[in-house]
């Protein structure tokens, strides 16, 4: 029994120090291999580091500049500078904070590549070193690639899209967009969703691949458009000058948060109709102010027109002809401005 034990103990540890054997031979035929290998493999850890460190301190260095450049232009503009220079470096300033946003976006992005780019090749070359045929590797790799495209296209889709939007500054956080079917605030851009918040408190999120056209209603400047009608019989020029002198005074006091740009501009009669002119004001703002901007004009206008009993068009009552035989229209009936009952006949 004893000498059956130790039979089966021999051949059970055979196959182990098999191995144990073969490890050793490989380690000492691969021992320099290995220690290369595992060289690659910190030196690769230690390049990542570098590599994302210079690209955020790069990235801070941009931001921090841009940021000083735009707190000294903030304190000029409330130094009492002339209004036309002061609107300059309001817009310089503006245009500064979408750029250091979009620095931001492109230095992660830019931190996220290093990383893959650098881990992947130090895998590659670690195998390499260690006797391994990488080339296997790398047809499977761009096999599985090509495999991950098309069950992920959408994805991919999502990223590139993402990335096109950044670099071109099509819109950022604070923007007020339409893009198809949501439209509102943008909250947040990343490469694969735009969050827009919407007049009504709905958040949307929208696939950046799905974004097939943008519709940037706060980009540099707004203007709102103001269609102001007045009666037919009114004198068109003296309406005009009070349009002009409401505005222009709207301009000059710069209302916070319905801040206006420019000289306003009345562009003159847009329309004429039986009962009504329709004279344009065209009124440049600051970047989403154009609401709130319009809605203002349109309380002083209303003030300006009552002082200056200029009347604005009225109703015309509905004029109801009775027909002849012949469908002629013989003359107004007596119940002049009563509707008549939906599918008949006035009586």
């Amino acid at each position: 029994m004893l000498l059956a034990a130790l039979t089966l103990r021999a051949h059970a540890g055979a196959p182990l120090a098999s191995v144990s054997s073969t490890l050793s031979d490989w380690f000492e035929a691969r021992g320099s291999d290995v220690l290369t290998a595992a060289a690659i493999l910190v030196a690769a850890v230690i390049i990542n580091f570098l590599v994302r460190r210079s690209i955020r301190l790069a990235v801070d260095r941009l931001v921090k500049a841009s940021e000083a450049r735009r707190e000294k232009a903030e304190r000029e503009e409330a130094a009492g500078l002339p209004q036309q220079t002061a609107e300059r470096l309001r817009a310089a300033a503006l245009q500064r904070e979408r750029t250091e946003q979009r620095t931001r976006t492109v230095g992660s992005l830019l931190r996220y590549v290093a990383t893959i780019s650098i881990y992947t090749v130090a895998a590659l070359m670690a195998l390499s070193e260690l006797g391994i045929d990488i080339a296997p590797l790398i047809a499977s790799a761009g096999i599985a690639g090509v495999a991950l495209g098309f069950g992920a296209q959408s994805l991919v889709k999502d990223f590139i899209s993402g990335t096109f939007m950044i670099l071109e500054d099509q819109y950022g956080v604070g923007d007020v967009v339409d893009l198809g079917e949501a439209s509102g605030t943008v909250e947040r851009v990343t490469l694969r969703v735009t969050t827009v918040r919407g007049t009504d408190g709905t958040v949307w999120y929208v696939p950046n691949g799905q974004v097939t056209r943008v519709g940037n209603q706060s980009q540099r400047w707004s203007r709102t458009v103001l269609d102001v009608e007045v009666a037919y019989d009114t004198d068109i020029d003296r309406a005009s000058e009070v349009i002009k002198r409401v505005a222009d005074q709207f301009w000059k006091e710069q209302v916070a948060g319905a801040t206006v740009i420019e000289e306003p501009e009345l562009w003159g009669v847009q329309n004429v109709s039986p009962i009504a002119v329709v004279l344009r004001l065209a009124v440049k703002t600051r970047p989403g102010e154009q609401w709130a901007a319009g809605r203002a004009l349109r309380a002083r206008l209303k003030a300006a027109f009552d002082e200056a009993e200029i009347a604005t068009p009225q109703p015309v009552p509905g004029m109801w002809l009775t027909g002849g035989p012949s469908g002629v229209a013989s003359g107004p009936s007596a119940g002049a401005g009563s509707p008549t009952e939906e599918g008949g006949a006035p009586s």
